[in-house]
């Protein structure tokens, strides 16, 4: 075996972000606000849904303590529940790279900050599940990323040894894989606040069929140190 690639999904695996902005617009909609829309949905992604759901409502005017309604939480997982997969899909390339990373040894996992329960029905409703026999939220095992236990945990629970790496796409996966003292390459393309650059991930890389190229120049990178 090859080791362990832990995965984040939204941003990274699949753009998710369609299904999640128009559950935000429905939610809005509801209750008698202004559209959030893609653009700025998209911005509010990656630190999982009930940040997504206080964020959309501050910034559409919710009275002090209005934004944690447990309702409006509540809410927004029956929508976006209802609709995981309406437009959401692989990136381009995610899958052959998959085939050919499980094709060299690795054991592949999920680290994402969407519920397990989400997570899964969407890495199952795409065709995804045969690379990852873990996938983990922040409900998995009681943490999210960036703190890194949830890395260090999925790791242990796919059980595929060392070396460890993260491939992520923001400044919360690249925090989490710092912490966890794991090699992380970060994709261009996802939902990141921040310059990636900024950030100083092991690798960047703008498609996802050059993580296998990343993974090899970063091990061989460590080897030399």
């Amino acid at each position: 075996m090859a080791g362990t690639l832990l995965f984040d999904l939204d941003g990274t695996l699949v753009d998710s972000a369609g299904d999640l902005a128009g559950s935000l617009d429905t939610l809005m909609q509801e209750k008698g606000k202004a559209p959030i829309g893609i653009d700025i949905g998209r911005q509010l992604i990656g630190h999982g849904i009930a940040n997504l759901v206080r964020s959309a409502l501050k910034l559409r005017g919710a009275r002090d303590g209005e934004e944690d309604s447990p309702a409006d939480l509540k809410r927004f997982m029956e929508i976006y529940g209802a609709r995981l997969t309406q437009t959401t899909r692989p990136y381009p390339n995610v899958m052959a790279t998959l085939q050919q990373l499980a094709a060299e040894g690795w054991t592949m996992a999920v680290c994402t900050n969407k519920r397990e329960l989400f997570a899964r029905a969407i890495v199952d409703d795409l065709g995804m599940s045969k690379f990852f026999p873990v996938v983990s939220g922040p409900d998995t095992f009681g943490v999210g990323k960036p703190d890194p236990r949830h890395l260090l945990e999925a790791a242990k629970a796919a059980g595929g040894g060392e070396p460890v790496l993260f491939v992520g796409d923001s400044e919360v996966d690249v925090a989490a894989a710092k912490a966890a003292q794991m090699p992380v390459i970060a994709l261009s393309y996802g939902y990141s606040k921040l310059p990636l650059a900024s950030l100083s991930p092991d690798a960047i890389v703008d498609h996802f069929n050059q993580v296998p190229a990343a993974i090899r120049n970063v091990l061989n990178k460590l080897s030399r140190t």
